[in-house]
């Protein structure tokens, strides 16, 4: 039972931090862009929720041209 966890634990540990990197990155930006733009409701749920990437990724997506002209 125990090798069978550490094993486990061996391909499982990279791909948490892996993900928890990928989230944090795209979260970032998320909350950069939706600040910028004066997204209050937008800005609140990409903090909030954690979605590994997903709704920063189509707050950006949605708002392409809007984030092109804030900069």
């Amino acid at each position: 039972m125990a090798q069978q966890i550490h094993s486990m634990m061996v391909w499982l540990l990279p791909v948490i931090i892996i993900l928890g990197i990928w989230d944090a990155v795209w979260k970032g930006i998320g909350l950069w862009k939706a600040g910028r733009n004066n997204h209050l409701a937008w800005f609140v749920c990409i903090f909030i929720f954690n979605t590994l990437g997903i709704l920063p990724i189509i707050y950006i997506l949605l708002h392409k041209e809007t984030t092109a002209r804030a900069e």
